[in-house]
């Protein structure tokens, strides 16, 4: 009789599938599946990252412009607020000089009508920064030369008071001489 392990074959079946061997190209295309697999799911999630920090960059960026409006516009009004001020400051500057130029005026035209002797006319008087020329007419060189010691003794013109010129003429329909002449000094302007 003829005698058939059947068991036994059954075992070599069991045996060659529990120790399946794959050939080397398989294995390979295996590993490099693996690889590829690995590598596809690396660049997606960095991908998905850079996506987020892009998004959230988007964002900040947004916010920032917002604001750079925002204070744009406070830069504008803060801009228009110096100029502003910038120009009252000018116009007070002005009128505070305007009132200094004022009363000098007036202490300028007291002090050479006080320093005025009889007999002595003034025909022009200018006034050129401190440098103040007066042109008159006298009927005497002592009314002249009173004059000219009255405005040195102010204490508003420096000395010496310059006497720029005197000519002397001869009216002939009035009894005497007229004496022309022009003085040039400088005005100190009275401390506050």
């Amino acid at each position: 009789m003829i005698r058939i392990n059947l068991l036994a074959g059954e075992r070599e079946r069991k045996a060659r599938r529990a120790g399946v061997k794959l050939d080397v190209a398989t294995q390979m295309t295996i590993a490099c599946g693996l690889i590829l697999v690995a590598t596809a799911v690396g660049v997606g999630g960095w991908a998905w990252s850079l996506n987020r920090q892009s998004a959230a960059l988007d964002q900040q960026i947004a916010l920032a412009q917002a604001q750079t409006r925002r204070l744009h516009v406070i830069i504008q009004q803060v801009q228009r607020f110096e100029l502003q001020r910038n120009e009252l400051q000018q116009r007070v500057a002005l009128i505070e000089q305007l009132r200094k130029g004022q009363t000098s005026s007036v202490h300028l035209l007291d002090e050479v009508s006080r320093s005025l002797p009889d007999m002595l006319w003034l025909t022009q008087m200018k006034e050129n920064g401190d440098v103040v020329t007066i042109e008159g007419r006298c009927t005497s060189l002592m009314a002249l030369s009173d004059f000219v010691a009255n405005l040195e003794r102010s204490p508003y013109f420096a000395k010496p008071v310059e006497l720029v010129s005197s000519e002397t003429q001869t009216i002939p329909q009035a009894p005497g001489e007229i004496v022309r002449f022009t003085v040039r000094a400088h005005y100190v302007p009275p401390q506050s």
